[in-house]
């Protein structure tokens, strides 16, 4: 690699070596610091920031205000009064209003009560609250009530009390159960429900973790690091998030995200280190000269492949929301530390622990030993190939056999994603035991889906004149449309220069039928064309600003495709010094995020696998998740090219033998990759069991991908193609090695003057 970067890792090696005690305890102090502040990281989040800046349903959010008795944005507090008894009804409605006195934003109108009919518990009764503000600031107030009123989702707690018969304590003194809902409230419950699933998810991954780190290494102390590194970056990263809600907002998904990339990044980081760390102890260098070799190459690379998932997942600032953009630095954030702590906490706990990280522990090599006398496996005679090399001759000896076959099983797996259908919800994501979708169903029941979230169509009025009848034939024709309940009056503003008309549908504000009649609002000539004669029209509401997301989100994915596309060439051109091998390692990852997202559309809008993640399907994808899926598959995928092909470069300017140098190398490092790839792979499973359906998606993919990626592409295709290129893998034209620096980070450098030409070695004239 280039000196001055080479120089500078060395240097920071030398210094965590030094100053190790001094490193330890920054990061012990920084760990403890950081614990409060992690656990109230969610205090200060936001399920908002789906507003799309020059949409219509942002125009007519931001003219509400302008008309007389018009609220923006609507939450109530429902009451479930099974015995009609109007006693305990008051006295519970009286205190509700006390205890929420002080809540910003929010005020109640009066006691003029909306008594829903029915019979059993289906009897609910409803309270209007009107919401100062916009839509994030509903979500916030929101969340608010829902702690001022001790509402809590189900848990696991709760149901067993039920089962029992036992009263649960931690209610409050309310008389009858209480819920807040509202389109804005159904994302302020999504927090409570994110932050349980994301406690369950951890609980359960780190013990996982630990399990296949302990099959690695054979050793307790080995394993506890990479593990270490994945705690503290959950924890750090957490107060970080906590502080940045302070002054950013922020997606309440981003705590799923910044865990589920921590863990996995954080011990993919540690563990390839590790192994580097290990092999030079068993190739006769002391302690301190493997520490240093591996903090020279693995550690470099680390810090090269987390830069680039950083970059990567910059990309996703190209869309336009605030919901998106928060989300990539959630992620930005956990992967920095990860790569902090790789390259300096995790080097002096090397330090610390000494021989017990390359000696295998007598416990573990114990059960070890009896496994392999249970099962008949027998050590591998010295100077035999173990598996890789065997696999890998395999591949190169049937190249075109191997390549065929793993590229038509890809676009088999990605074909699905052909009829990709984006959506986006808020209701179909919380469980149907949910408090709050419970009682947003008994809403519905009583006064309609749609309810819950009118379509607001404003129009902006010639200065001429107000022309009523075009406002009353727009009332009669919308009103004929299907899928409509009902039209209300056009309202003036408070100049007269606008006019609002409320379409309430017979839908819910999330239903497709309901998107489609926005669709048709808008349509130029269509329903809204009497009214589009005297002025502008904007078509807003809950259904519309889903509607205007999910188009802000689909139509920016190739913005994001070409960035992360284009970046990752270019990397991969420095590091790896050819013009080939980028290209075809950026169409193997195109090929990876297209089977991914083929997985997607079979299990969440076909329902492919309803009965294995425990959830009804959706019918489509939700918007976030393709861009997402696409920035992290492509910055994750470039950790495992960049250590897999560098090493097999390493190998190539070491014999000049392209097969030997591809079985060498995959030989050295796909042990490793695997061992990564399969952590990855069953951290991201357990969030696609344990979390919502936005989160189950993520995991769902990311699994997908990485599993993928590390079988048909590292160990199949990468060979098979590599074996069939031949030398051309390494060719670079003179003017361009003149031009390019040398980042070469995993191998003894190839001899100055040398341009490798395919089929020749000689020195390039």
């Amino acid at each position: 690699m280039d000196s001055t970067v080479r120089g500078a890792m060395d240097r920071l090696s030398r210094f965590v070596g030094r100053r190790r005690r001094l490193v330890l305890v920054v990061w012990l102090a920084a760990v403890v610091a950081s614990v409060p502040f992690a656990a109230r990281q969610t205090e200060h989040l936001t399920a908002g920031g789906f507003e799309v800046p020059g949409s219509g349903s942002l125009a007519v959010a931001n003219a509400l205000d302008q008309f007389p008795g018009v609220r923006g944005q609507s939450l109530i507090l429902v009451f479930d009064n099974p015995k009609h008894n109007k006693h305990v009804l008051w006295k519970s409605i009286d205190q509700a209003v006390t205890k929420i006195q002080d809540v910003k934003n929010v005020s109640v109108p009066g006691l003029s009560l909306a008594f829903a009919g029915g019979s059993g518990n289906k009897t609910v009764v409803a309270l209007p609250l009107e919401v100062n503000g916009k839509a994030d600031v509903a979500v916030d107030a929101a969340v608010d009530l829902r702690e001022k009123l001790g509402i809590k989702p189900d848990s696991m707690v709760t149901r067993l009390l039920q089962k029992t018969g036992l009263k649960d304590k931690r209610k409050n003194d309310i008389p009858l159960s209480v819920h807040v809902v509202g389109q804005q409230a159904l994302w302020a419950a999504m927090q409570d429900v994110s932050k349980d699933d994301l406690e369950k998810a951890e609980s359960t991954g780190f013990p996982i973790v630990l399990i296949v780190l302990l099959a690695i290494f054979g050793s307790l102390a080995a394993a506890a690091l990479p593990l270490s590194l994945g705690i503290v970056a959950v924890i750090v990263s957490g107060a970080v998030v906590f502080f940045l809600s302070q002054v950013l907002q922020m997606s309440v998904f981003v705590t799923n995200i910044a865990s589920m990339l921590g863990i996995g990044v954080a011990v993919d980081y540690s563990l390839f280190v590790l192994a580097r760390y290990r092999e030079e102890i068993r190739d006769g260098a002391s302690p301190d000269q493997a520490r240093e070799r591996a903090m020279s190459t693995s550690g470099l690379a680390v810090v090269v492949s987390g830069v680039t998932v950083i970059v990567s997942l910059a990309g996703l600032f190209v869309i336009d929301s605030t919901m998106m953009r928060s989300m990539a630095v959630g992620a930005i954030i956990v992967v920095a530390i990860a790569i902090l702590g790789a390259v300096t906490l995790l080097p002096a706990l090397i330090h610390v622990f000494g021989r017990r990280i390359y000696e295998r522990g007598r416990v573990i090599g114990a059960i070890g030993d009896r496994l392999r006398g249970i099962f008949g496996r027998r050590e591998r005679p010295a100077g035999a190939p173990d598996f890789w090399h065997r696999w890998t001759a395999v591949v190169m000896r049937r190249p075109v056999l191997f390549g065929l076959g793993a590229t038509a099983l890809l676009l088999l797996i990605a074909s699905p994603a052909l009829s990709l259908k984006w959506g986006t919800a808020a209701l179909a994501q919380l469980p149907k035991t949910n408090e709050t979708r419970k009682a947003i169903d008994d809403i519905a029941d009583r006064f309609g889906s749609g309810s819950l979230g009118p379509i607001n169509v404003v129009v902006s009025l010639d200065e001429s004149r107000t022309d009523r009848l075009a406002l009353q034939r727009f009332r009669a024709t919308a009103g004929g449309l299907p899928n409509v309940k009902k039209v209300a009056e056009p309202v003036m503003s408070r100049d007269g220069r606008n006019a609002l008309i409320v379409v309430t549908p017979t839908t819910g504000p999330e239903d497709p039928k309901t998107v489609d009649l926005v669709e048709q609002l808008r349509e130029p000539g269509g329903p809204a064309a009497p009214i589009q004669q005297i002025g502008k029209v904007e078509v807003g509401g809950v259904p519309a600003e889903n509607k205007d997301f999910t188009t802000l989100v689909s139509g920016s994915l190739w913005k994001l495709f070409l960035f992360v596309l284009l970046f990752s060439y270019l990397v991969l051109l420095l590091m790896l010094r050819s013009v080939l091998l980028p290209l075809k390692a950026v169409i193997m990852n195109v090929l990876t995020v297209a089977s991914a997202y083929g997985v997607l559309v079979a299990v969440f809008r076909y329902g492919w696998a309803d009965a294995v993640l425990g959830f009804t399907h959706l019918g489509y994808v939700n918007a976030p998740t393709p861009p997402l899926l696409l920035a992290i598959v492509f910055g994750l995928s470039m950790d495992y090219e960049v250590f897999l092909l560098s090493r097999i470069r390493e190998r190539y300017f070491a014999t000049r033998d392209n097969r030997k140098a591809v079985a060498e190398g995959l030989g050295a490092s796909a042990k490793t990759i695997s061992s990564a790839a399969l952590i990855m792979v069953l951290v991201f499973a357990v969030f696609a069991i344990t979390g919502l359906p936005q989160v189950k998606e993520i995991g769902v993919g990311l699994s997908t991908a990485i599993l993928l990626d590390a079988t048909l592409v590292r160990l199949v295709l990468v060979p098979a193609t590599m074996q069939l290129m031949g030398d051309w893998n390494w060719w670079l034209p003179s003017w361009l090695d003149r031009i390019l620096p040398n980042l070469d980070f995993e191998s003894a450098q190839p001899e100055a003057g040398f341009e490798v030409v395919p089929g020749a070695e000689q020195p390039a004239g």
